[in-house]
């Protein structure tokens, strides 16, 4: 799977979406068909973040380790590689080192 390089006519939300202190940060990006995307970054640390719609996380670089609430697997992801979140849901996710760079889309 190859994640896109760029995304054409959409709009950017200029304010940026800041969690933990700064260590996870993303932007808004709005297309015309009205769906939503975040482009975002994760510094090291460990995180949970919950669900209201269902989520698919794509990883553009970077690598991270992932445990989706209610699974007790935890899953390494890396550049090109993406995971599914339900609905109403959560994940903790872990960056060890350098800095993991995602899309996040709402599917749900």
């Amino acid at each position: 799977m190859s994640n896109p390089s760029e995304f054409s006519n959409v709009t950017a939300l200029t304010k940026a979406n800041v969690y933990f202190d700064g260590k996870v940060v993303s932007h808004t990006l709005l297309f015309a068909d009205g769906s939503k995307k975040t482009l975002g970054l994760i510094y090291p640390g460990k995180f949970h973040f919950g669900t209201d719609k269902a989520e698919r996380m794509e990883i553009v670089a970077g690598s991270c380790s992932v445990k989706l609430d209610g699974s007790s697997a935890v899953n390494i992801y890396g550049a090109g590689t993406h995971f599914d979140v339900p609905a109403k849901s959560g994940f903790d996710i872990e960056v060890t080192s350098g800095i993991a760079e995602y899309i996040c889309s709402f599917i749900g």
